[in-house]
């Protein structure tokens, strides 16, 4: 009888501490929005656009007031998002585009050399699906099916009409490709993206996985649906009621994926995480980054520091986190989340934030971000944040006191200036020869977008 109470012991002592060994893997959802305004959201103080949804999941998650990308356009922001490196140490500066003939498109993508939070995960046990935009190579070893994903619904290049054969735009006029299912024909594209987030929750549901949910709304080209155009036809700016409309379908689908969560039950147990891959360009789409200045294209706040939340009911407290973080750190986070480990030899510019958000950990993530992109570089150390350009003297804000970048006061700081510039020229020169790059009228324009005037309120 002893020998008997003895052996159920010892199995349920196995099953016990099997299950605290094994404990289960959260998911992950990624969901990227594509140049949107940093202040076109409700949580980020919109008086125009109504976005209920993404506000929800702001006020259940946490908000980074100082959450950043690491490039202020679309592929080199989504190259370090992905592999949790600054793009610009691997060579990855420009947006994929060959424009140029002296540069080989079988170059032209993320280095096959990069690994990227696909593999990590799925190294971890994750299925992993893409819906939506790549814009990380064209050529077959760049193809998200051979970078880690299970799963692609989308397209490979930086953007995609909305609605079905617009020849208007050929331009965006790209096949939606997949590796599970014969793609169907568009209705409008945001919402044929929300239709196969959903479907993948609902397949996925049992089993850990991430999804990367890349919207390109609120991107050109301007395309809204009649209703939508409906409902903002007070403003009277026809591009930024079409922009309105836009970033409104975005909400709408972030709400359906929100809400297929907590159907299946697993919405507790799933990190989601929501920004815009960089700041929105007022010149072109009509968005609006108050309360800062810039926008898309370049270094000052507008351009790099985006509507930045996570989410994740089982372990993160609501609130508001306001020391800086960056994109990056999402590789780390969620690989130490799953059970797995980040090592020195990976060279990661990202740090997992999970033990600051719990405050396991007090103090900054950062004591020092940089950027490089084409014809600017900035580096921003604790409150200050300098810009250095080609054509002028260098630009240096305190951030604490001067959001908006309105007071340049690198004439009564040289010796800051001077540090800075040298800690920033270091790592410039230290970093490997550029791939590929973007044809040179992108260098003027980038030159002539810091003497804009940007709106710094809202409408």
């Amino acid at each position: 009888m002893k020998i008997k109470i003895v052996v159920v012991f010892l199995l349920l002592s196995s099953t016990y501490l099997s299950c605290q060994s094994d404990p289960q893997k959260p998911n992950f959802i990624i969901i990227l929005a594509d140049d949107l305004g940093y202040g076109d959201l409700g949580f980020t103080g919109s008086t125009q656009i109504k976005t209920p949804h993404i506000d929800a999941l702001a006020k259940s998650g946490i908000i980074f007031t100082e959450g950043y990308v690491s490039a202020p356009v679309c592929g080199p922001s989504r190259a370090g998002l992905m592999t949790g490196k600054n793009q610009v140490n691997f060579g990855f500066d420009n947006n994929p585009i060959v424009d140029l003939p002296q540069f080989d498109e079988n170059f032209v993508g993320l280095p096959v050399e990069e690994k990227t939070i696909a593999e990590r995960l799925s190294d971890l046990g994750y299925v992993n699906g893409l819906v939506g935009k790549w814009h990380l190579g064209e050529v077959e070893k760049y193809h998200p099916i051979n970078r880690g994903f299970d799963e692609f619904w989308g397209y490979l290049a930086g953007g995609h009409n909305y609605f079905p054969e617009d020849t208007k735009n050929l331009k965006y006029n790209r096949p939606i490709q997949s590796n599970y299912k014969k793609p169907q024909q568009i209705t409008y594209i945001t919402d044929d993206k929300g239709d196969e987030c959903v479907d993948f929750i609902k397949r996925h549901k049992k089993e850990p996985f991430f999804l990367f949910a890349s919207f390109n709304a609120p991107h050109a080209p301007m395309q809204a649906t009649k209703e939508d155009l409906k409902l903002y036809s007070h403003i009277k700016d026809k591009k930024r009621r079409t922009y309105a409309g836009m970033v409104h379908r975005l909400d709408v689908n972030v709400g359906r994926i929100i809400k297929e969560l907590k159907e299946q039950g697993i919405y507790e147990n799933t990190v989601v995480v929501f920004l815009s891959d960089n700041g929105g360009p007022c010149t072109n789409n009509a968005s609006i980054n108050a309360p800062f200045n810039g926008q898309k294209g370049i270094l000052l706040e507008g351009g790099i520091r985006v509507p930045f939340v996570i989410s994740h009911p089982n372990t993160l407290k609501k609130g508001v986190y306001s020391k800086a973080i960056t994109a990056l750190d999402l590789v780390p986070t969620f690989v130490e989340m799953a059970g797995g480990t980040i090592v020195p030899n990976d060279k990661l510019d990202g740090i997992n934030i999970y033990p600051y958000l719990t405050n396991q950990i007090d103090g900054n993530p950062h004591k020092t971000l940089m950027w490089r992109f084409t014809i600017s570089a900035g580096i921003r150390k604790g409150n200050w944040k300098l810009v250095r350009l080609p054509d002028r003297l260098p630009l240096l804000f305190n951030l604490d006191k001067d959001p908006s970048e309105i007071n340049n006061l690198a004439s009564d700081n040289w010796e800051l200036v001077e540090s800075m510039l040298k800690e920033l020229g270091d790592w410039d020169v230290s970093t490997p020869q550029v791939l590929y790059l973007e044809g040179n009228p992108w260098r003027r324009e980038q030159v002539d977008l810091y003497d804009r005037k940007y709106k710094l309120t809202q409408p």
